[in-house]
């Protein structure tokens, strides 16, 4: 029940904050917004604030914000989003992707400061029986400072360190008791872990940085974030690199699995899937805010707006062609699911 729970509200916040997003500048900007709405299909949940009606729908599978003037027929209400200015309807557009991005950092930075990483530290807390570093005499408590010639500072470079000797001596020197220490042994390989140890488990400690290094540190995960995804998406479209999409059923099992984990791996995790929903997006692809933006770009160009009509049943197909792609993906994830 409780990854349940987990897959549900990880689902909605992201939505949530992402029509958030178009919601809240389209206020700002004076525009008039008939619905905020989660989900799709029948409402379980509906109730009107103002000139506003407020709806969670069956089908959580996104959400919309309803600008007035966006469909139907075009009027000369000035509160309507086509008779904005062309700069106020790029930026509402653009704000649902931008929100989620900036929740992204914030789950980032919450999981760097409050929450805390756990990290794995060079002191160990278990010598695995019958392997080399048991046999050679490492015992818990044991603070691993140097492999061979090379100091080690951190759990990273001590697998790495041990990982590069296959099958080869290592003398492995550590601080005990405030005393040092060297020993020698020779690397295993590990069938089940696919490389080569030695036997040991670290020490597990929880990190937790101030305030601002967190914002900092969480804005700069987003960043880097956003740098690798392009990157990968350049690598696909010049065919070098896999296509591989998750659907709403691959995304669950991830979710269910981070929440078992612990906050930290569920924060994590939703935050890369923010970024990710805002990413994805930015493409201009039809009914995504992506082609909505491009279709503002070429209006800017052009001078002159695109036939509402036209433009309704671009994003229509486009709809339709994207349910279609997620019923595929989905198929996929269940199948993947029956044979793992």
């Amino acid at each position: 029940m409780t990854t349940v729970i987990a897959v549900i509200v990880v689902f909605g916040v992201l939505v949530a904050v992402h029509e958030l997003g178009h919601f809240l500048v389209a206020k700002s900007f004076g525009m008039r917004v008939n619905e905020y709405s989660l989900g799709f299909g029948p409402s379980l949940f509906k109730r009107k604030w103002g000139e506003t009606d407020y709806a969670v729908r069956i089908v959580p599978l996104g959400g919309y914000v309803r600008l007035a003037g966006m469909e139907g027929e075009k009027t000369d209400d000035p509160r309507e989003f086509p008779n904005r200015p062309l700069w106020q309807r790029f930026l509402v557009v653009l704000a649902g992707p931008i929100m989620n991005l900036v929740l992204a950092a914030v789950l980032y930075a919450v999981s760097f400061g409050p929450v805390g990483i756990p990290t794995a530290t060079t002191t160990v807390q278990q010598a695995l029986p019958h392997y080399p570093a048991y046999e050679a005499g490492i015992r818990p408590g044991d603070k691993i400072v140097k492999i061979d010639h090379t100091r080690i500072t951190n759990w990273q470079g001590l697998a790495t360190a041990i990982i590069s000797h296959e099958k080869q001596r290592i003398q492995v020197s550590v601080v005990r008791n405030g005393h040092f220490h060297t020993m020698t042994m020779r690397t295993r390989y590990d069938k089940t872990l696919k490389r080569y140890v030695v036997g040991i488990k670290p020490t597990t400690v929880t990190i937790h940085v101030n305030p601002l290094q967190a914002v900092k540190d969480g804005a700069i995960q987003t960043v880097q974030l956003t740098g690798s995804w392009f990157t990968a998406l350049f690598r696909l479209l010049e065919g070098r690199g896999p296509f591989d999409l998750t659907g709403p059923v691959g995304i669950a099992e991830l979710v269910s699995s981070a929440a078992q984990a612990g906050l930290v791996n569920l924060l994590l995790l939703s935050a890369a899937l923010s970024a990710n929903l805002g990413l994805f997006n930015i493409l201009p692809i039809p009914v995504l805010d992506g082609s909505r933006l491009m279709f503002l770009i070429i209006e800017g160009v052009r001078r002159r707006a695109m036939d509402p009509d036209r433009e309704n049943m671009i994003h229509f197909v486009g709809f339709v062609i994207l349910m279609a792609l997620v019923l595929v993906v989905t198929f996929h994830d269940v199948a993947h699911l029956f044979h793992a």
